[in-house]
C-alpha cells in the first residue's frame, strides 16, 4: 500500500475536513486521519446548531473572513446538496457600552455592514419571546442566523472524499515528525507510519498534546448545550418569529440561543458563552447536572421568561480557547511544511470553510491572500517566554 501523500491533515473535525476538501479539490493527493468516526460528537463540533453572525464584538479584522464564509458556505450547500446555513436574523443584547453591542457596533460601522439599533421597548415588539431591561439595546443584522455543525462536517468529508481524499476514521495520529530541511513529515499511527510533504494539524481540544512545541497555551474547557421546552410551546420561537441572539448583562456573562430549528418536539436550544471549567477530552463530563440547569434557568427567567418551561437534554462539548481568545492559524513557526489551525476559542465554527480555504493555502504555498495577521503564534509565544517583570519590595 503506498503510504506517500502530498498532505496529510490531522483531525477531521470542522477545521480539518474543510482543509482535506480544499487540498483535495486542488488535486492534491490527501490523507486526513480522525480518531473517532465522521461528524462525530466527541469534541466541539456537534449540538445542531452554531450561530453565525458578521458585526463581530470579538474584533473588527474577522469581518472580512467572515464575508468570504458566507460565499463558501453558501458554495458548500450548492455542491453537497445539503441545508446547511439558515438566516433568522441576529440580535446582539446589552448595554450600550456592552462589549457586545459596542464592539458589534464598531465592527459594521467599520465595514459597512447593513444593522439597524434597537431600544428596548423595539426588541419587545419585535420579539415578544425577549423580556430586556429597559437600559438595554440591541444591534440587529438581517444575515445573522446559523449553521447545523454535524451536517457541514459530513458534507465537507463527502466532498473531500469525491475529489479522492483518503479519510481514515478511527486511526489517530500517535506522533508526528518534521523531517530534516523541511522535507515533508512522517506521521505514526496504530497502522503504521505515512508519510506526506505537507501536514495540516486540526486538533481541536488534543492542541495540548499535539502542538506542544508551538508555545502557545491552551485552555481545555467544558461547556453546555441546553434544549427546553418553552412554557406555551414553541410556536413563538419559530425561526420566522424568533431569532439567534448574543445577550450580554452587566457584569459581563453571555447568553447565546436560538429558535425551534427542529420543530415542535426538539426544544429551543440556549446556552452561557463561555463560564465552563478547565477538562481534557479523557476527563470530560458529559452528563448535566442539576445545579448546571438551575443556573442557566435562572438567568433565562429574567430575559427568555417562556423559555425554561421544561428541561429537555442538555450536551457538553469543548472549547479550546487561547489566552488573548484568537484563534492560531499560520504555518507553523519552526517547520515550514507545517500548518496549524487550532485555539479557536469557542467563536470559530462559523469560520469553518474560509479555514478550510486558508489552510490549504499555507499548505500549498506557505501564504494566504486572506488577512491572518491576528492569528500569528509568533507574538503570543513571545509573550509567553519573556521574562516577568521584577517587582520591587517596599522598605
Amino acid at each position: 500500500m503506498d503510504r506517500s501523500y502530498d498532505a496529510a491533515v490531522i483531525g477531521l473535525g470542522a477545521m480539518g475536513s474543510a482543509a482535506a476538501y480544499h487540498l483535495a479539490a486542488r488535486g492534491q493527493r490527501v490523507l486526513g486521519l480522525e480518531r473517532f468516526g465522521p461528524a462525530h460528537d466527541r469534541g466541539s463540533s456537534h449540538g445542531g446548531s452554531r450561530i453565525i453572525r458578521q458585526a463581530y464584538f470579538e474584533h473588527p479584522d474577522y469581518v472580512p473572513l467572515l464575508l468570504r464564509a458566507y460565499e463558501l458556505w453558501e458554495a458548500l450547500e450548492h455542491d453537497s446538496g445539503a441545508d446547511l446555513l439558515t438566516c433568522t436574523g441576529a440580535l446582539m443584547i446589552g448595554r450600550p457600552e456592552s462589549r457586545t453591542v459596542a464592539g458589534s457596533r464598531a465592527s459594521a460601522r467599520r465595514w459597512g455592514l447593513p444593522h439597524e439599533m434597537l431600544d428596548a421597548a423595539e426588541i419587545r415588539r419585535r420579539y415578544p419571546t425577549l423580556a430586556p431591561r429597559p437600559d438595554e439595546v440591541a444591534l440587529y443584522e438581517a444575515r445573522g442566523g446559523f449553521v447545523r455543525p454535524e451536517a457541514a462536517v459530513a458534507a465537507h468529508i463527502g466532498l473531500a472524499e469525491r475529489a479522492g481524499a483518503d479519510l481514515r476514521f478511527g486511526e489517530p495520529a500517535e506522533t508526528w515528525t518534521a523531517l530534516p530541511g523541511g522535507d515533508g513529515v512522517r506521521i505514526t499511527t496504530a497502522d503504521g507510519a505515512y508519510t506526506a510533504g505537507r501536514l495540516v494539524v486540526c486538533p481541536g481540544a488534543w492542541a495540548p498534546r499535539l502542538l506542544a512545541d508551538l508555545g502557545v497555551a491552551f485552555t481545555v474547557e467544558r461547556q453546555v448545550q441546553y434544549w427546553f421546552a418553552p412554557r406555551g410551546g414553541t410556536a413563538p420561537f419559530a425561526p420566522e418569529r424568533h431569532p439567534v441572539y448574543v445577550w450580554e448583562d452587566p457584569p459581563g456573562v453571555q447568553i447565546y440561543g436560538f429558535p425551534a430549528y427542529e420543530g415542535p418536539e426538539g426544544g429551543v436550544k440556549t446556552a452561557f458563552f463561555r463560564r465552563g471549567r478547565p477538562c481534557t477530552p479523557e476527563t470530560l463530563d458529559r452528563a448535566i447536572h442539576p445545579e448546571e440547569i438551575a443556573a442557566i434557568t435562572a438567568h433565562l427567567e429574567q430575559r427568555v421568561p417562556d423559555l425554561p418551561g421544561r428541561f429537555l437534554r442538555g450536551a457538553a462539548c469543548m472549547y479550546t480557547t487561547t489566552a488573548d481568545e484568537h484563534f492560531v492559524v499560520a504555518v507553523h513557526p519552526e517547520h515550514p511544511q507545517v500548518t496549524v489551525a487550532c485555539g479557536f476559542s469557542g467563536h470559530g465554527f462559523k469560520f469553518t470553510p474560509v479555514i478550510g480555504e486558508i489552510a490549504a493555502d499555507l499548505a500549498m504555498t506557505g501564504t494566504t491572500a486572506h488577512p491572518i495577521g491576528l492569528f500569528d503564534p509568533r507574538p503570543r509565544r513571545a509573550a509567553a517566554e519573556r521574562p516577568a517583570a521584577r517587582q520591587e519590595v517596599p522598605r
